[in-house]
């Protein structure tokens, strides 16, 4: 499982939009996100990086990644 910070992400929709960029990539992937703490947990096949472009695709930023 990865983490990563993201920053942008306010309410259910941003929550439902970075899930959605999230299973483009990988449909079967596990998606935990904290909206409070502006954290994505992602348990997937993909790399770091495609879900980190995805993230970014749906339009929000990722500003790291979270030991963990």
């Amino acid at each position: 499982m990865i983490q990563f910070q993201v920053e942008g992400m306010s309410c259910q929709h941003c929550v439902a939009s970075v899930t959605r960029a999230i299973h483009e990539r990988d449909a079967a992937a596990k998606v935990q996100i904290d909206l409070a703490a502006g954290r994505v947990a992602v348990e997937s096949n993909e790399s770091a990086d495609a879900l980190k472009a995805a993230i970014d695709d749906a339009g929000y930023t990722v500003v790291g990644t979270v030991a963990g």
